[in-house]
This record gives C-alpha cells, sequence and structure tokens, in this order.
C-alpha cells in the first residue's frame, strides 16, 4: 500500500490524501482551543484565476460558471466541508483506480493521464457527498430560502480575501435565523475584505453577491 502512494505516478492522491488528513488535524486542534480554522487553511486554497462575473461577450460563461458552482452545492455547504471532500474522493479514487490497474494489467498509468481522469470522475462524488452533508447538517447551518432575500443583510467574512474578482466565502443569516455560506466580492474596485470583517450585501451575479463594508455599525450579522 505504501509502495502505491508513493509512486511518482501516484503523488499527486497521495499529497491530496495528506492534506486532508491535515485540515482534519488543524481543526481538531483549533476546536480545543475554540478557535476557527479558516485563517489557518487560507495559505493552502490558491486564489482562482477565474472572475465569475461576466464582461461583454461572456454572459454564457458566467451562466455556466454560476450554474457548475451550485451543481457542486457552493453556497448550500460550508467550503471547508467541500474542499475535505474533494480532497478524500480525489485521493482514495486516485489510488483505487491506479491500484486496481496494478493488479490487472502489472503497470500504473502516467500522472498526466490519470489526474484529469480522477478529477472528472471526483467531482459527481463531491456533489453526492455535499448533499449528503446538507441533509444531515442542523437546521440552523442551512435552509433553502430565495437566494435574493439574502441581499440587504449583513454577513461575516470567513474564508478568504475578497477583491473584485475573487470571490471569498462568507456567513449571513436569513430572516429565519439560519445561518447560510455565500460567494461574495467588493462592489467598490477599490475595496477588499478580509476574514471577519462584516459587510452589507447589495446584489447578486450568477452565484456570487457584490458586498459593501458593513456601513452601520449597529447593524450585525446576527441582526
Amino acid at each position: 500500500m505504501f509502495s502505491l502512494m508513493l509512486a511518482s505516478e501516484n503523488m499527486a492522491f497521495s499529497i491530496a490524501l495528506v492534506l486532508m488528513l491535515m485540515i482534519a488535524l488543524l481543526e481538531g486542534v483549533a476546536a480545543l482551543f475554540g478557535a476557527g480554522v479558516s485563517s489557518a487553511l487560507d495559505s493552502l486554497l490558491p486564489e482562482s484565476d477565474i472572475s465569475p462575473h461576466a464582461e461583454v461577450g461572456q454572459i454564457d460563461t458566467d451562466t455556466a460558471l454560476s450554474r457548475f458552482l451550485g451543481w457542486l452545492r457552493i453556497g448550500e455547504v460550508p467550503l471547508l466541508m467541500l474542499l475535505v471532500l474533494f480532497l478524500l474522493s480525489f485521493g482514495l479514487l486516485g489510488l483505487l483506480l491506479q491500484g486496481v490497474l496494478q493488479s490487472i494489467l502489472g503497470i500504473l498509468a502516467p500522472g498526466w493521464l490519470a489526474v484529469p481522469v480522477v478529477l472528472a470522475l471526483s467531482l459527481p462524488l463531491v456533489r453526492l457527498g455535499g448533499g449528503v452533508l446538507q441533509a444531515i447538517m442542523p437546521r440552523d447551518e442551512t435552509t433553502a430560502v430565495s437566494e435574493d432575500s439574502l441581499i440587504g443583510r449583513i454577513a461575516v467574512i470567513t474564508l478568504g480575501t475578497a477583491r473584485p474578482g475573487y470571490p471569498a466565502e462568507a456567513k449571513v443569516r436569513d430572516q429565519h435565523g439560519y445561518s447560510h455560506y455565500v460567494q461574495l466580492e467588493p462592489d467598490d474596485a477599490a475595496q477588499e475584505f478580509t476574514q471577519g470583517n462584516e459587510v452589507l450585501l447589495l446584489s447578486r451575479q450568477g452565484a456570487v453577491y457584490k458586498a459593501m463594508l458593513n456601513p452601520n455599525p449597529h447593524l450585525s450579522e446576527q441582526g
């Protein structure tokens, strides 16, 4: 088993499992001290170079990306949980398929071929796992309400740094007091939001909300 994990063809899958275990360890340590693990994970999450917002001639791209993010249940389940699901699915599925291939043919598929194949196969597993988590999570973590009904409410940045074109995760409570996890970015190109900032949701474009810093200190995410 260890020889399979240490094979150069399987390095990507082994690294994914190691990262998943590191996240679990960090979360456990943080829980002992009553802290959050999100800030410790910021350095492990590369910022996307793909902006989900459409420019002229890019409306179809925006719609497709929004649907893809929704299909992955981003916004329905905390992003950290989806990341763990992806790492676990990608790592285990990759090693399993490579192990079967080795037992049948006596060879391992090269990494450049195995990684994209396993990546494509892992995404449906992430969606399936996200659906299971959504069903079993406590009701104060997720509930079905209109996405537009969250506009005008205060959210708190929970993961990442939000800049124009680079959304971050935030938690917002709906009118019933239930929490939702959304992706948002500044409405003002000169602003950026960091973890812990309170922001006001102004509008929604696809799966991403536009926001500004909380203009009223008397308002809060709990209000």
